[in-house]
């Protein structure tokens, strides 16, 4: 069965996130953030719960390798991270509990215990900070992304496989990025290939598309490519996807969501990425 290899410390998974930063991505959501805060302050709560999947007494168990891919036409194709964390592409979690960017102080609203509510200050770590500015260009990013998970993988060969998650509001302005994305769906580790995640942001109207089996009622063709570039959804992520309430997942849908506008739909969709592969951690001692 694919998608079955325990992750451990010996054979870690790895998830690759590669982020649109195009002007685009400065435009408002209904949360009245922009589309950069937004994922950015995801991503920061993300990588605050990889860690915590990996505390032990002992400090933090590598089980996951994780990178970011930041890409415009201004800055280029970047790794937005910061210290240890920007000298390589992917590197093991236990680097991102030392190196954020900064602490900020956030309020917490919790619980008593007696039936009441209180408000608490709790220290939020940031690794990068919102960019939106200039084009997109994503055949770049995504050839990036091939090279980086193609060493991954040849490294790796008897882990669980790579989630590469590809955030984007827009299309793309260096060509077309469909042969890449099916490039990067061929490679694999001996327990199956990459998964691709496509998510397109949008602030304008129409219908949220999530996990789709076809390009039926998609709503054009840039719609349609964004489907072609994703993943079957494996049987673990489907499980995953009725839990958060998802409808109609079937073993045609694709890891694909289209004009996604709030900060709770970003949520449940990176969640069910990345804990179908939390699940599977092996507490090894």
């Amino acid at each position: 069965m694919p998608y079955s290899a325990d992750i451990n410390r010996d054979n870690p998974t790895a998830f690759l996130f590669a982020i649109d930063r195009s002007g685009s991505m400065s435009e408002s959501t209904p949360e009245g953030m922009s589309k950069a805060q937004i994922l950015s302050e995801v991503m920061n709560r993300l990588f605050s719960e990889l860690i915590l999947k990996c505390a032990k007494s002992e400090g933090i168990r590598n089980y996951f390798d994780v990178g970011v891919i930041g890409y415009d036409t201004t800055i280029g194709i970047v790794n937005p991270l910061t210290g240890a964390l920007s000298q390589e592409w992917i590197n093991p979690i236990s680097l991102f509990e030392t190196n954020s960017l900064r602490l900020e102080e956030r309020k917490k609203k919790q619980h008593d215990g007696a039936g009441g509510i209180i408000e608490t200050t709790i220290k939020f770590p940031v690794w990068f900070d919102p960019i939106a500015e200039g084009g997109t260009p994503m055949c770049s990013a995504l050839q990036t992304a091939y090279d980086v998970l193609n060493y991954w993988c040849a490294t790796h060969p008897n882990s669980y496989p790579p989630l590469f998650v590809h955030i984007t509001d827009g299309q793309s302005t260096d060509g077309d990025p469909e042969e890449l994305a099916q490039k990067i769906q061929q490679l694999s580790t001996n327990d199956g290939n990459v998964l691709v995640f496509n998510i397109h942001l949008s602030s304008k109207g129409g219908n949220e598309v999530i996990m789709p089996s076809s390009v039926s009622g998609l709503p054009d063709s840039y719609a349609e490519k964004l489907f072609l570039m994703s993943s079957y959804l494996p049987i673990t992520m489907a499980t995953m996807a009725k839990r958060e309430g998802i409808k109609d997942v079937s073993s045609e849908s694709r890891c694909f969501a289209y004009n996604v506008k709030d900060l709770a739909t970003l949520v449940a969709l990176l969640d069910i990425g990345t804990k179908a592969a939390m699940d599977v951690v092996a507490m090894d001692r």
